[in-house]
């Protein structure tokens, strides 16, 4: 059931990007952006945990769960630190998903080969 959910769950937050893309005017950047926000004021708000506790993978990988993960992260170490967490929270949060992304990025481009557009 947890793979139903989290197809539903995840494909249902693709579409609302797919529909934003197609009859809006907003760039697909102004539209990640406002995911990634999202997804932080939901979980400021208490609403993305059981999102993701209901839909799993679904709700955590796309842009919307990196948000709820940054404010989630941030408030334990508002908490464990103070104040300090504040600057401190983020970074632990997303260091692991932005490592992996420089990391694959540094492969690829010592095994492929660049070519001017």
């Amino acid at each position: 059931m947890i793979f139903i959910m989290s197809f539903l769950i995840g494909g249902l937050i693709c579409v609302v990007g797919q529909i934003l893309i197609d009859k809006t005017k907003m760039t697909p950047a102004r539209i990640l952006v406002c995911f990634v926000v999202l997804g932080v004021v939901l979980e400021g708000f208490g609403l993305y945990q059981p999102i993701v506790d209901l839909a799993g993978c679904g709700a955590t990988v796309p842009l919307t769960g990196f948000g709820f993960n940054l404010a989630k992260e941030t408030a334990n170490a508002v908490n464990e630190q103070g104040w300090l967490g504040i600057f401190t929270g983020p970074f632990s949060a997303g260091s692991a998903g932005i490592s992996t992304a420089l990391m694959s990025g540094l492969c690829v481009a010592l095994v492929t080969k660049s070519k001017t557009k």
